[in-house]
């Protein structure tokens, strides 16, 4: 069969995680990225002169990119420098109720025990060890798992694994498990928070969520200059190995012959014919056709009911007063039950959302303050109503004046300087991502059986193969990388198996 060609379909870090190890494996590798730059969801805006991160901020798992520059004959910290938070977020309900999560496990014991008394710090401990036996139980035959069912899952743990699986609680809401672990409303209210990580409400993603806890309490690190860094660092190295990156290119349909993939069809006309086409693009443009109507049976459809959260986001430059931010904040609303039936029951923004800031020239401690205007990304959920729903300037205004009330009933002012904020809408990213509504995570994570419903990295068509955040493990930086990886192990296999 000669080298094979690969194409791959956006330069997310999914597509790139795959293209690295193909190239590396000596594939001759295509990555068509329709922007300017690498990272899809991690994204960087200009303010006047400053870049500021626009899309995940928070940097875990990093056993996960470890492993992935291990495997191509390199270490991760030739090509990243990452140092560790010891507050992983600070968190306000108002300006006399504040919280710091540490990454030290006794720390935040004794914050918890300070904060909600010593009966919900002995309940603390007992939350964590059951996120840490969660996390154990699914690492193995779920994360790392091609594609896992509810079957395989079981199979894999054996009958010595099957208790540990149902002690987890597959079954129950985050929501009610974590009222059996704590009293104090504001602690159920944090750590459901976790469920918005992959778009979902806590009140019907799975208690397996709780996972997350767990994964924050093993690290969580900073990347100097900004998270867009990792996906350059990628891209990169990827070239280096051999790969092909062409950016402004966006792909118009991808091409099939007696039911295979045979290339990609590009806006300009060209053709690039491959052995195998790998689709780092959300699995809603491929089921609505926006890849051609040829890759229309790669996937299932995805109801619309069944998106995950979308964000309304302002990228400024301001200075602050009266908070004293870290690097992550968060300042939650007062109806947390609300926030969740405004998005998913109403379709609307929140009249009171919850607030996550990144400050991005701030550390993980007090005392390494910013004298004048500093960059931020700031963040409240929004439905995923882009493609049906364009925000005008008095919807966005309000919104804004809606998120920066609750900033300012923690403490926090900021004051607007001369460049204005760059303001990105669920309608935006549904022009990011098309396809997708402004959904940012695939399928929302509700009812236990929506932890199998992702795809996993072989679609229906054969040669075409899934990645990215809509696609199993999930979404979330590492996940994406998995995903990236798993791809990649199937369409060695699968080519091999072909040579046979």
């Amino acid at each position: 069969m000669g080298t094979p060609n690969i194409a791959i379909i956006g330069a997310g870090i999914a597509g790139l995680s795959a293209a690295l190890e193909l190239a590396h494996a000596g594939m001759n590798v295509t990555v068509l990225e329709q922007a300017a730059r690498p990272g899809g969801k991690i994204r960087e805006v200009g303010v006047g002169d400053a870049r500021i991160d626009a899309g995940p901020t928070v940097f875990t798992m990093r056993w996960v990119f470890e492993e992935l520059f291990d495997s191509v004959d390199t270490s991760l910290t030739d090509h990243l420098n990452l140092q560790p938070m010891s507050i992983l977020a600070r968190h306000a309900w108002s300006e006399d109720e504040r919280f710091d999560l540490h990454a030290d496990h006794d720390a935040s014991v004794d914050a918890v025990g300070r904060f909600a008394g010593a009966a919900e710090a002995r309940r603390f401990q007992e939350f964590c060890e059951r996120a840490r036996r969660t996390y154990q139980a699914l690492e193995g035959p779920f994360i790392r798992d091609t594609r896992p069912t509810p079957l395989s899952l079981v199979g894999r743990a054996g009958i010595r694994g099957l208790g540990g699986l149902m002690r987890i609680s597959p079954y129950d809401t985050l929501w009610s498990a974590l009222g059996r672990h704590f009293q104090d409303p504001r602690l159920r209210q944090l750590f459901g928070r976790y469920s918005t990580y992959c778009g979902s409400s806590p009140f019907l993603a799975p208690a397996t969520l709780m996972l997350v806890a767990h994964v924050e309490q093993e690290g969580v690190w900073m990347v100097e200059g900004g998270m867009a860094r990792i996906p350059e660092a990628l891209a990169s190295l990827a070239q280096e190995r051999g790969a092909t990156v062409r950016y402004r290119t966006r792909v118009e349909s991808i091409e099939t012959r007696g039911g295979r993939v045979t290339g990609v069809r590009l806006s300009d006309g060209d053709t690039l014919n491959a052995d195998a086409v790998i689709s780092n693009t959300d699995i809603s443009a491929l089921s609505q056709g926006l890849l051609g109507t040829e890759a229309c049976r790669a996937v299932a459809p995805v109801a619309r009911e069944g998106r995950s959260l979308s964000a309304m986001t302002w990228n400024l430059v301001a200075p602050t007063d009266g908070f004293p931010l870290l690097r992550h904040n968060v300042f939650f609303c007062r109806d947390y039950p609300a926030e969740f039936d405004h998005i998913f029951k109403q379709g609307r923004v929140p009249a009171e959302p919850t607030v996550y800031i990144c400050a991005q020239d701030r550390g993980d401690r007090d005392g390494n303050g910013v004298s004048g205007p500093e960059r931020m990304l700031c963040l409240i959920n929004a439905p995923p109503i882009g493609d049906r729903h364009t925000f005008d300037e008095q919807e966005i205004a309000q919104c804004q004046d809606n998120a920066f009330r609750v900033l300012e009933r923690c403490g926090l002012q900021v004051k607007t300087g001369p460049d204005q904020p760059v303001v990105t809408t669920p309608t935006q990213f549904e022009g990011l991502f098309p396809g997708t509504g402004g959904g940012l995570y695939g399928q929302a994570t509700h009812g236990w059986r929506a932890t199998f419903n992702r795809p996993g990295a072989r679609s229906r068509i054969p040669g075409l193969y899934l990645t990215g955040g809509s696609v199993h493990p999930g979404a979330g930086v590492p996940m994406a990388s998995l995903s990236g990886r798993l791809a990649a192990s199937a369409l060695r296999q699968d080519l091999t198996s072909r040579r046979r």
